[in-house]
């Protein structure tokens, strides 16, 4: 086992994260990376601290053939205390399976949130479209059909996401335990990720743009036609949402397979702790939240509106669990 290996084994061993380790280290979590990924070596004084620090011998840390540190009962009884948690083990089989399953299902699972916010589209322009005469059709007439039409991306997207949410099940453990890694996966998974880490920040900038400029359409309408124009401020309202599922697919596609990657490296919020506060706490979030969109969608029957409650979720959940998390940190 060489050297990268061992820092791997031995952090995730003692339950830290790479910024923790960077912290006890005094050094930065780039350089943490780089020695976990083998691209460049600590010194001399940085292995004593690492032997130090896990209590280990500098021997078992430089010498490739020594895999394993000899210890006594009353240590490793001690690292059992401190972490309390029992490791799930990770083979790069399973490793390349998982990576394998999140390209796979990152498109649809995409495609499916695309189908929702696109939902409404129709309804819009078949009402405005029968309003303004456009069509052969009264604008409840239009509107019965765009809501029929609603319902039917709902049951496809639905349906993708009850697929995908089956093969999911297989892997929902990497997600929820701690992970102990086998030789060599921690390497191969860092290795992904950053040539990856390029089209992540492309994908993620674009879609974020384009949910930022999506209002640009109804300013434009307005300016040209005014405000009395019904069917361009339609068509503006229906191209806003069309660039924001847009957006958003980009967003969700690449964010399913960058999170992939953190979750073998337990890292961002796939730490540790990150997943003792998301069994304590998410659970009763998303429960609370069910209970809020559907009630309030069956007492005011805007179907077409409510679905807003879920992306309002999802940031207000990214803020919820951040606290949690730098609390516990503490």
């Amino acid at each position: 086992m060489i050297l990268a290996d061992k820092i791997i084994y031995l952090r995730k061993k003692a339950g830290w994260s790479q910024e923790e380790l960077a912290e006890k280290m005094g050094v930065s979590r780039q350089s943490i990376s780089k020695w976990e990924g083998a691209l460049s070596v600590p010194d001399m004084n940085r292995i004593l601290r690492l032997s130090e620090l896990f209590d280990v011998s500098t021997d078992y840390l430089l010498r490739d053939e020594i895999e394993e540190e000899e210890k006594n009962p009353a240590t490793d009884e001690k690292v059992a205390d401190e972490t309390g948690e029992k490791l799930v083990p990770v083979s790069m089989e399973l490793a390349n399976d998982y990576l394998a399953h999140c390209q796979r299902a990152s498109v649809p699972t995409a495609f499916g949130v695309f189908l929702c916010i696109m939902s409404p589209v129709f309804l819009l322009l078949l009402a405005g479209a029968g309003e303004a005469g456009l069509i052969p059709l009264t604008e409840d007439q239009g509107a019965l059909l765009g809501t029929t039409i609603l319902i039917l991306l709902i049951v496809a997207a639905v349906s993708i996401f009850v697929i995908n949410g089956h093969y999911d099940e297989k892997y929902e453990f990497l997600e929820k335990e701690a992970l102990d890694t086998a030789y060599g996966v921690d390497g191969m998974v860092r290795d992904r990720k950053q040539k990856y880490e390029r089209s992540h920040v492309k994908k993620l900038t674009v879609g974020v743009a384009l949910c930022v400029a999506s209002c640009i359409p109804i300013f434009l309408m307005i300016l040209l036609f005014g405000e009395e124009n019904v069917m361009a401020l339609t068509g503006a309202i229906a191209l806003l949402l069309f660039l924001v599922a847009t957006g958003v697919f980009l967003i969700v596609h690449t964010c399913i397979v960058w999170d992939g990657y953190q979750v073998l490296l337990e890292e961002g919020d796939y730490t540790r702790i990150a997943k003792k506060q998301n069994k304590r706490i998410s659970g009763i979030y998303w429960g609370c939240v069910t209970a809020v969109y559907l009630l309030v969608s069956f007492l005011t029957m805007e179907w077409r509106i409510t679905w807003v409650i879920w992306p309002v979720a999802g940031i207000v959940w990214g803020v919820v669990s951040s606290i949690y998390r730098n609390r516990a940190e503490r």
